[in-house]
């Protein structure tokens, strides 16, 4: 097997004849001494005077072995099964899905509680967000089936290779639906129109192998048993019980922080990062990345930025070209935004967050609140940017006027429906954070000129990139102190996207099969 990289022109996609010949010249033999050859990875070069794709492949000649495919083990039939080998999942978000296809893939049967709606009765509460300002504290761009990411751009891309095969995620999302180009694009996208259809096509099939997924069903206790865990559904009293019990919750899910606090169980504060979302309009960014290169062949550019204010990192954080800003709060009386892209990423806008990290030592008035001090933190800030504009719109500022601070007189047009309303950003965001942001803008400029500018437009808050909480666990995934607990992904502080947190599903779902099917 062998690896080379080829070069193609942006303008058009090469065939499967134009790749081989080429392959062939690069490779100084024949076309037909190819035998068989697989994309690895695609990406997209702007520093030349053309904008160029690069593909990576492997290679074999005829009479050499084929290369070798990715191939997952099918899931296996688990209906019947109710013994106590089976396994509690709680949430349905990607490390939830993942651990119940892994699984099942281990002939155990997975039983997912989802506090939220389905992907598609999801919707009409997401709706009731921006168009009359009504939070359905289970149902919203959080929490439901797929979790966040479902809504928020489905973006594929991640830098945790080392924790696991990043093609166990992206196989399965194949699939189920998504475009096979996830499999090779340096920055693979699946848009949030499409992935309700993929997630839900990922739930029948937990279904019909025999899996349990039972929606508006939030856990409002967890109990120990003589046989494992029992976990209580929305006060009801209705009970699942199983030997192990994943806990896959999800980054805001604040209920379950302040259940394990009044436990004592042990949970401890997390750094996370806080900060705006800024909007450009996206031909400015397609100028910008592509120095004036840009044709319509040409996907919407893309941005990552990151510095240091006096040691502190500022970085963006989920950027959705051609995107939409989305309302993203889970109780009355926070506003909360993030960002989300569809397939064809088609708006006119660009956004990403810009944020800030935060450390408990940060915030030393919090303190008082022990392992729950950066939680407290993130609901005061989300609390003070509704307090501000009464409703769910949202507090904005121009970016210049920002770092001036100064208020701006108007605003631009902007992709977030709830609409937003002038106010003193620099204000009201913490003092640390507004600082180190005034600091970052001008600095981004250096990388991105004409990033800094008075035509982008900054919104409070993006406080939701990863969970304030870390819940505890040993080596073998289980909480350090509760024999049979997992926590898991995002919520649990061990993941950050889609993919990490499917990964870390995965292998949760591994060593519990490890200790279920030894």
């Amino acid at each position: 097997m062998r690896e080379i990289e080829l070069s193609f022109s942006s303008r058009k996609i090469p065939s499967e004849k134009e790749i081989i010949a080429s392959l062939a010249v690069k490779a100084g033999v024949a076309p037909d001494k190819i035998g068989s050859y697989e994309v690895v990875r695609r990406s997209l070069d702007a520093r030349f005077k053309e904008v160029l794709y690069r593909y990576r492949l492997r290679y074999s000649l005829k009479g050499e072995p084929d290369i070798e495919r990715f191939i997952l083990p099918p899931l296996q039939n688990v209906a019947g099964r109710e013994n106590a080998g089976r396994v509690i999942i709680v949430g349905a978000g990607p490390a939830g899905l993942y651990a119940a296809l892994t699984l099942l893939r281990n002939g155990i049967k997975p039983v997912i509680l989802e506090r939220g709606k389905d992907v598609h009765a999801r919707k009409f509460d997401m709706a009731a967000i921006s168009r009359r300002g009504v939070v359905n504290p289970d149902s919203n761009y959080c929490f439901g089936e797929g979790g966040a990411g479902t809504f928020s751009d489905g973006k594929l891309y991640t830098r945790s290779t080392k924790r696991g095969d990043v093609r166990e995620v992206l196989y399965p999302f194949v699939e189920y639906g998504a475009d096979a180009s996830v499999l090779i694009d340096a920055h693979p996208h699946i848009g949030s129109d499409r992935l309700p259809y993929v997630i839900e096509n990922m739930r029948n099939a937990i279904v019909s192998h025999g899996g349990e997924v039972h929606f508006n069903s939030r856990v409002t206790d967890i109990l120990s048993s003589s046989s494992g865990w029992k976990a209580v559904c929305n006060g009801d009293g209705k009970v699942f019980e199983a030997k192990k019990l994943i806990l896959a919750t999800g980054h805001s899910a604040d209920d379950i922080y302040e259940m394990f606090n009044s436990r004592g169980w042990e949970i401890e504060a997390k750094g996370f990062a806080l900060g705006v979302r800024a909007e450009h309009s996206q031909e400015l960014i397609n100028r910008i990345q592509y120095r004036g290169k840009y044709h319509p062949m040409l996907p919407p550019a893309e941005y990552s930025l990151v510095t240091q204010v006096k040691g502190r990192g500022v970085f963006s954080f989920c950027m959705c070209p051609g995107g939409l800003l989305i309302p993203s709060a889970t109780a009355p009386g926070q506003v909360v935004l993030n960002g989300m892209s569809n397939s064809r990423r088609n708006s006119k806008w660009a956004n990403a967050g810009i944020v800030v990290t935060v450390a408990p030592e940060d915030v030393p008035e919090f303190a008082k609140y022990g392992p729950l001090s950066l939680l407290r933190f993130q609901q005061s800030v989300e609390r003070k940017m509704f307090e501000f504009s009464n409703s769910m719109k949202a507090p904005a500022q121009r970016m210049e006027d920002f770092v001036k601070g100064r208020i701006s007189k108007s605003l631009p047009d902007s992709s977030y429906m709830a609409g937003t309303v002038s106010a003193p950003l620099h204000e009201l965001l913490p003092e640390f954070v507004a600082y180190s942001l005034r600091k970052a803008f001008p600095v981004f400029n250096n990388s991105m000129k004409g990033y800094y500018t008075n035509g982008a437009l900054l919104l409070g808050v993006e406080s939701r990139t990863s969970s304030p909480v870390r819940i505890p666990r040993n080596e073998d995934y289980e909480h350090i102190s509760l024999s049979g607990i997992y926590p898991c992904g995002e919520g649990a502080g061990y993941a950050g996207g889609i993919v990490s947190s499917a990964i870390d599903g995965i292998n949760v779902a591994k060593k519990i099969a490890e200790k279920l099917n030894p």
